[in-house]
Order: structure tokens, then C-alpha cells, then sequence
């Protein structure tokens, strides 16, 4: 009989990919809000906010299809760093207090999706066979 840990392995990559497809689904409403205003409105845009809507709308749509699944993770991944040091840290210095807990999870979840790749489910993984 498999133990318990072997049949949860088995599930990583696929497990992998639906994180990725989760992440990139909720990050890209941050970047349509921003940009559209759906599902609702944000900040005006000007100065970085116009990068970081662009980087947040475009990214997440290559995030989701799994379309160079690591350079864009990689990128996001800075973005949320560069986010939550410039507009939440200096709110104060817990998380909870400056808002800032989805920047951090946005940026760690980036991060490893960066290093671990897209998952089975990936544009890179089935047309590009990269890993």
C-alpha cells in the first residue's frame, strides 16, 4: 500500500498548476481594476500605478495560459516586493496593519511558481516542452 505522502506526490504537478491559475485569476483583477475599473474601480492611474497595471493585466493573462510561466513570475514576483515596500510598509510595520498581506503572498507564490514552473497544465510545458 502507497503511503499517504507518495499519493500526494503524485498530485504535486497538477496541484502546481492550479495554483498558478488561481494566483494569476486573482491577481489579474487587481490589474483590471486598476485599468477598467472591473470588478471595481481603482486608484487613478498615474506614475508607477500605469506599470503596475499593465504589469498585473498582461502578466496574469501569460500567468494563466502558463506562456514563459517563469520570466513573468519572476517579474511579478518583483513587482509585489517593490509594492509592498514602497506603498504598504511605510503604513507600518505589520502586515496587518499597512494591508499589506496580499503583496507578500502575491510575492512568495510568484517567487516559487518562478523557480518550480508552470505545472502539466502550461502553454511552456505542452507546446514549448520546458518543465
Amino acid at each position: 500500500m502507497r503511503s499517504i505522502y507518495a499519493r500526494m506526490n503524485a498530485w504535486s504537478p497538477p496541484v502546481l498548476s492550479i495554483l498558478r491559475i488561481v494566483a494569476a485569476l486573482l491577481f489579474l483583477e487587481h490589474g483590471l481594476s486598476k485599468l477598467f475599473g472591473f470588478p471595481v474601480p481603482g486608484p487613478s492611474l498615474h506614475g508607477l500605478l500605469i506599470l503596475a497595471a499593465f504589469l498585473e493585466s498582461v502578466g496574469a493573462l501569460l500567468l494563466l495560459a502558463g506562456i514563459y510561466t517563469r520570466i513573468v513570475a519572476f517579474i511579478l514576483s518583483g513587482e509585489m516586493a517593490v509594492a509592498y515596500f514602497m506603498a504598504h510598509a511605510p503604513r507600518g510595520f505589520y502586515p496587518l496593519v499597512n494591508g499589506g498581506e496580499d503583496a507578500i503572498l502575491f510575492c512568495f507564490i510568484f517567487l516559487y511558481i518562478a523557480f518550480a514552473g508552470g505545472g502539466i497544465w502550461s502553454v511552456d510545458r505542452i507546446v514549448l516542452k520546458q518543465d
